[in-house]
């Protein structure tokens, strides 16, 4: 990725069918930014992280499933999975998020 110049995130990545398709933009020591574009009914099966990591729908919507509760999150919204809270991810229709991990300092 360029540095500072804009570009329109969706863009970054195209959908491919019965894929999720990712891009790391930003890796570091203290955290990764990843785009994710999933086709509809394709997800993430549950799992955990050691850090919170917030997740930016951009378009589409998706269920995600927090510590076995159900979320319906769509274009323009967020949400935010906490440390080691098991959590999937399913496409109620193609989707595309962006990923933030930030890692905790000690």
């Amino acid at each position: 990725m360029e540095k500072a110049k804009p570009l329109s995130v969706s863009e970054m990545l195209s959908y491919q069918k019965d894929a999720v398709v990712s891009r790391e933009i930003i890796k570091q020591d203290t955290g990764t930014v990843t785009v994710f574009a999933f086709d509809r009914g394709q997800g993430l099966s549950e799992h955990t992280a050691p850090f919170d990591a917030l997740v930016q729908v951009l378009e589409g919507e998706a269920e995600i499933t927090i510590s076995g509760r159900a979320h319906r999150v769509r274009g323009g919204e967020m949400i935010l999975m906490p440390a080691h809270a098991p959590h999937a991810l399913q496409a109620v229709v193609a989707f595309k998020m962006m990923l933030i991990m930030v890692k905790a300092g000690s």
